[in-house]
């Protein structure tokens, strides 16, 4: 799916988090870790993927609501949910579930094979489910706590929708965050900076790279907060990137014992 513009057309949602305890628990964070990696997940980490993911998924439905808002209408529809990624290239994550979404059909465009030939959605999905797709439904009651904390609803598509693209973002995070552990992946990978064509790159500061922890003076078998830190500047870009770092530093200020 190719997003209408390359800058976002809103400042940050007024509502970056949720008061009490986090939509998403720590026991289902750790679980998705452990769909993709046999490593350890400490507190911290699940703590700091939980944010990273909440930051994300309360930038969708603030999109959401606002395009839903112009239709004076407070139930999010999933045509909502192509406008927030229309309007804000940076919150297009989870984009595996497209191929499962019938909100996403016809809008993912025409993929040819080598020959020329169009490979149907039916192909291009694989397969095999991927344990992603197969357990978004375990983030239901927590997409629903994060829809009721931006005063909205949703219909079970939309919701259905927000269970996919949190599942398969948060198991990418938990992939790139095993990777960083297992191989230094940031350090190989950089970032990248995107920008319209009629707008200079932006300057590059020290943040803006992604830093695998000087110390990790561990055995490699365990996931901390640096390594989902690290997989967040690898996952995200932008403001939201920024955004996402900041909450998940907070979420975590208490826990670094891990």
């Amino acid at each position: 799916m190719t997003a209408q513009s390359a800058r976002p057309e809103h400042s940050a949602p007024e509502t970056a988090s949720v008061t009490g305890a986090p939509p998403f628990k720590s026991s289902l964070v750790k679980a998705v870790f452990r769909d993709v990696t046999p490593m350890n997940v400490s507190r911290s980490a699940a703590l700091a993927a939980e944010s990273v993911t909440r930051t994300v998924l309360t930038e969708i439905i603030d999109g959401a609501r606002r395009a839903a808002a112009e239709e004076a209408r407070r139930k999010l529809i999933p045509r909502d949910l192509v406008s927030a990624i229309g309007r804000n290239v940076e919150v297009e994550v989870g984009c595996k579930w497209y191929l499962f979404s019938p909100t996403f059909h016809g809008l993912l465009g025409v993929l040819r094979d080598a020959e020329g030939a169009i490979v149907t959605v039916r192909e291009r999905r694989g397969p095999r489910r991927p344990s992603a797709v197969a357990g978004a439904h375990r983030f239901e009651a927590g997409v629903r706590k994060l829809l009721r904390s931006q005063g909205v609803t949703a219909v079970p598509a939309m919701v259905r929708d927000l269970d996919g693209i949190a599942s398969v973002f948060l198991t990418d995070l938990a992939r790139d965050a095993a990777m960083v552990v297992r191989e230094d992946g940031a350090k190989r990978f950089g970032t990248v900076a995107l920008v319209t064509p009629d707008e200079p790159a932006p300057p590059l500061s020290l943040e803006d790279f992604p830093q695998v922890p000087s110390t990790r003076g561990r055995d490699g078998r365990t996931i901390d907060r640096d390594d989902v830190l690290a997989a967040t500047r690898i996952q995200l870009f932008g403001s939201i990137r920024q955004r996402a770092l900041t909450a998940a530093r907070e979420a975590t200020q208490d826990t670094q014992a891990g």
